[in-house]
């Protein structure tokens, strides 16, 4: 067999060594094989900065790399496949800043002198991409360069996206769709993740108070209470932190705040290269009670409203899901896995509904 390319040599390296007896049997599969597939991914994995007119940011790490080290948690012998979104319907909560989600279906059909019988579509109104688990994409947000005073116009003019796309090259009129940095935009996101038990950590095992802020050394001390130091956030993941919010799901206060992360873990997660953040919660940002009907908003920079959406999406490159189902994967323990998410190609959408699934070990 001829080996074609550096790449096809270090990952033909790592399925030998994955083959190899397992040197802990308290590690899946083990720990030095573990450590060698992501030695070996690292070289595979691209680093910004990425080329003018990107519309991917971090999801241009997403390829051989993130691939590789995905077959280690693939090939495992008692791997399970963990659903991370939650059931769309008529009676789930709602973001109240779109328009209700309402699904109504038909009778029976059929056609005259033939077997054939049928159930024709559901008829779907409201803004799919807004409610439920759901994802942004980065023409979701935008960025102004001095805070609007609310009494002239809004200066939508001036607003800047990431890749410093301008609003005439993103949404040129109020009726257009997103002409750049779309959710069609978006390419299949499959990669490892690190799920972050922080209500275990910071909740004492109950759900975090609305407007709790998830920090930077949060996150360090949940990656070492969760035996995860050796590997930490590498390029490339995918970050899942619970918080507990969603035992409110069927609550109406589930939309009414929620715990999240700061402004400082979104940059700290910049800092790692991830590809995307995922929490169980509505808003990704921490957001007190009251907060949008003129309630105190979290401590954060005082001039940005909502900073982890502001930064992820309009300057980082880093996509957010909201809404995420974490409980039964942190019942089980898989604080990492495979993560496959894919967006539907709607084209010019500011938000997709995703159905996220990850397959690691118990």
């Amino acid at each position: 067999m001829v080996v074609k390319s550096r790449a096809s040599a270090t990952i033909l390296a790592v399925i030998m060594v994955s083959c190899a007896p397992s040197d802990d049997a308290n590690v899946p599969g083990g720990r030095a094989q573990h450590e060698a597939v992501i030695s070996a991914a690292a070289n595979l994995i691209p680093r910004p900065p990425w080329s003018h007119g990107d519309e991917r940011g971090m999801a241009n790490a997403i390829g051989a790399g993130t691939w590789l080290r995905c077959a280690h948690h693939l090939t495992q012998s008692d791997a399970k496949v963990y659903e991370l979104s939650h059931v769309r319907s008529n009676d789930m909560p709602q973001s109240p800043w779109s328009p209700p989600l309402t699904f109504k279906w038909r009778a029976t059909a059929g056609v005259p002198g033939y077997l054939d019988a049928w159930h024709p579509g559901e008829l779907v109104n409201g803004e799919p991409g807004a409610q439920g688990t759901q994802m942004d994409a980065f023409g979701h947000w935008g960025a102004l360069s001095e805070p609007w005073d609310g009494e002239a116009e809004f200066p939508v003019d001036t607003v800047t996206y990431y890749g410093g796309f301008t609003q005439s090259a993103v949404k040129p009129t109020p009726e257009s769709p997103l002409l750049k940095l779309g959710i069609d935009k978006v390419p299949p996101i499959v990669t490892s993740a690190v799920l972050l038990d922080a209500r275990s950590y910071l909740g004492d095992g109950e759900p975090l108070p609305a407007g709790t802020k998830i920090e930077p050394e949060h996150l360090n001390t949940m990656l070492e209470r969760q035996g995860l130091s050796w590997r930490g956030i590498l390029p490339g993941d995918v970050v899942y932190v619970y918080t507990g919010w969603s035992d409110y799901w069927n609550d109406d206060i589930y939309y009414q705040g929620g715990p999240g992360l700061s402004y400082e873990s979104a940059l700290y997660l910049e800092e790692r290269g991830i590809v995307l953040v995922a929490l169980d919660n509505p808003f990704t940002d921490a957001v007190n009670i009251g907060q949008f009907t003129g309630g105190p908003k979290t401590e954060g920079p005082p001039e940005i409203y909502t900073p982890v959406h502001y930064h992820n999406l309009s300057q980082a490159g880093i996509h957010n899901i909201q809404n995420a189902n974490l409980r039964t994967m942190v019942d089980d323990q898989v604080w990492l896995s495979c993560t496959i998410i894919l967006p539907l190609l709607v084209e010019g959408g500011t938000g997709s509904p995703v159905r996220p699934i990850a397959i690691g070990a118990p």
